[in-house]
């Protein structure tokens, strides 16, 4: 069994944390959560539909289907890129 150090644990969790924050965005407009909207016939549509359903005809804010066309028309918010970095900053104070 190879033996991996704890720089390259917490470099590689750092590398992934980067690539979640293009990542995200990519997977959730694949979903059809996209700028101009979503995308008919899409998993968003099928997401949306039922959501507005359980709601009585309503998406409600704050549900899954809303911050995912958040997502899909803006990208991650600043604040969310913020804690991911914060999160990435603080792996190697758990490796020491």
């Amino acid at each position: 069994m190879a033996v991996v150090s704890s720089s390259t644990v917490v470099l590689s969790a750092i590398a992934g944390l980067g690539v979640a924050t293009i990542a995200i965005p990519a997977a959730v407009g694949a979903m059809g959560f996209t700028g101009a909207g979503i995308t008919s016939g899409s998993l968003a549509a099928k997401m949306m539909s039922l959501a507005a359903i359980a709601n009585g005809g309503k998406v409600a804010a704050g549900s899954v289907v809303a911050v995912l066309q958040s997502i899909g028309a803006a990208g991650l918010s600043a604040a969310a890129k913020t804690a991911i970095t914060a999160g990435a900053a603080l792996l190697p104070a758990f490796f020491r």
